[in-house]
């Protein structure tokens, strides 16, 4: 997979692109285990809070999209 993620992203199969959305996947569940744990800090900042949640509700949002984009891509 290595060799997909490097590749330039015209030359890469279909086959390819859809271990690159699968790793892509993989790299936003683990972002967002760390977007986790800075809010069980609760820093008690409000305004860090909102953007907190803010990021982790974009990053399930793009983790959407990349997931039916590889089922799309699979068929």
């Amino acid at each position: 997979m290595r060799n997909a993620v490097v590749q330039v992203p015209d030359l890469r199969t279909q086959g390819e692109l859809r271990g690159v959305l699968r790793v892509a996947v993989r790299q936003l569940e683990r972002a967002d285990l760390y977007l986790s744990a800075v809010m069980a800090l609760e820093v008690g900042d409000p305004h860090a809070e909102t953007a907190l949640d803010k990021l982790r509700e974009d990053l399930e949002d793009l983790r959407r999209h990349l997931i039916d984009e590889r089922a799309r891509l699979a068929t």
